[in-house]
């Protein structure tokens, strides 16, 4: 469980990240935005790479707990399907932030750990969308035949195109709206008649 001073620098330094990039995230930057001293902030973690290993691993936590409620869940697999869409999307618009991290890829790479990490956190996200398409093929909502894996390649590749669109353009457009488009059209994918 996280003290409030280090949801605090968790949350200073997701923002950080976001306007002064990789190379603006320094230990000495963080203690200025937070107003606190530098050593202040290595009583609460150790290194920079433990507060990205924080981030990550409480990013990896709520898409667990949420699978876990999605598994419970007896509703309408196409109806699961949008809500998964749908979460993805307000996780971005009510912390625009977050896309500095989650789609910057660049930050972990010299750092096994944080690779780890990034992987299973994709792996977790690939697990859930298997696991609603394994059961829309089980109420034949897809076909049998139906390719998940290739879909589960569409889905992230075009979700991580919109949002990192959304993000370079300085957020100048509806998020929210778009992504309705793009779940419509990737829905039309499962519901397309299959030979």
């Amino acid at each position: 469980m996280l003290s409030e001073r280090q949801k605090q620098i968790i949350v200073e330094s997701i923002l950080l990240i976001d306007s002064k990039g990789v190379h603006g995230f320094t230990i000495k930057n963080l203690s200025k935005e937070i107003g606190i001293s530098e050593p202040g902030i290595y009583r609460h973690f150790e290194s920079k790479s433990d507060i990205l290993y924080t981030i990550l691993e409480t990013f990896r936590q709520e898409i667990e707990i949420y699978q876990h409620s999605t598994v419970q869940k007896s509703s309408n697999p196409m109806d699961l399907f949008h809500e998964y869409f749908d979460q993805i999307f307000e996780n971005f618009i009510n912390n625009p932030a977050l896309t500095s991290v989650v789609l910057s890829e660049e930050i972990f790479r010299d750092e096994e750990r944080l690779m780890t990490k990034v992987s299973e956190i994709q792996g977790l996200n690939e697990q859930l969308l298997l696991g609603l398409l394994m059961k829309m093929k089980r109420k034949k909502v897809i076909a049998p035949e139906f390719d998940s894996e290739m879909f589960v390649i569409v889905f992230f590749g075009s979700v991580r195109f919109l949002v990192r669109q959304w993000k370079n353009t300085g957020y100048s457009f509806d998020l929210r709206s778009k992504g309705v488009d793009l779940f419509q059209t990737l829905s039309g994918f499962l519901r397309a008649p299959h030979v």
